[in-house]
């Protein structure tokens, strides 16, 4: 670890300063309910309620399906994305050596391109794990749209109606996050270039994903339809 210069600690520290302190950010603090997150879970909360009211549920079925379509579609690129970077692993000198060549790229010593390339794989592996657990959430919403009663129209089960959202938003999220880490993973890459790099596409990924979950036009849009008309 004697080979890792101050910068590059700052920029690793930066890194994940930045990428657990704006999930806590989008999620827990007083603003996530403002966010597309936020938003969302009222919209699954509507979903729910109507679902409860329909007898057949071919249609929601098939909202699920496709949700988890999208999110086995990413599971099984991950583990892609992480079998090369651990064939990269076994061929470190190579890329050591394409590296050097790209400009205001930093010569680096191969514990630091070791270091480097662990840290990128990591950022995959927490990915997978966000997928599928995702993915094993949704089967859980599957069972829970079977299990659950069909309501008359004009009555309403709010314990149903909660559980069936919660589902929803728990295998959402997780989803989400492992979009996040793919975000995250892009900015890993520019570490193998320069440092300095690395700390400013960190800081661009995390305006991004700022704009995305709380500027953005889609949010508008749903947070307009959220609203009491009048």
């Amino acid at each position: 670890m004697a080979t890792v210069s101050a910068s590059d600690w700052l920029a690793l520290c930066w890194f994940l300063l930045a990428w657990v302190g704006y999930g806590w950010f989008s999620e827990h603090s007083r603003w996530a309910r403002a966010g597309l997150m936020g938003v969302s879970h009222l919209y699954r909360l509507e979903w729910a309620r109507q679902l409860v009211q329909r007898e057949l549920r071919m249609t929601d079925a098939a909202l699920v399906g496709n949700l988890m379509q999208s999110v086995s579609f990413y599971a099984s690129t991950t583990i892609y994305i992480i079998a090369g970077l651990l064939a990269v692993l076994g061929a470190l000198d190579q890329v050591i050596r394409f590296a050097a060549d790209l400009p205001f790229a930093r010569e680096s010593s191969r514990a630091l391109s070791e270091v480097k390339l662990l840290v990128l794989l990591t950022v995959f592996v927490v990915a997978y794990f966000k997928f599928t657990w995702s993915l094993r959430q949704f089967n859980l919403l599957s069972i829970l749209i079977g299990a659950s009663p069909w309501v008359r129209s004009g009555q309403s089960d709010e314990a149903i109606v909660k559980r069936l959202a919660t589902a929803n938003s728990l295998a959402g999220d997780e989803f989400n996050r492992g979009i996040r880490a793919y975000y995250f993973g892009i900015a890993a890459v520019a570490w193998f270039i320069q440092p300095w790099l690395f700390i400013a596409v960190t800081t661009v990924v995390v305006i991004v994903l700022y704009r995305r979950d709380f500027s953005s036009s889609i949010l508008t849009s749903l947070s307009d339809g959220t609203r009491d008309p009048g």
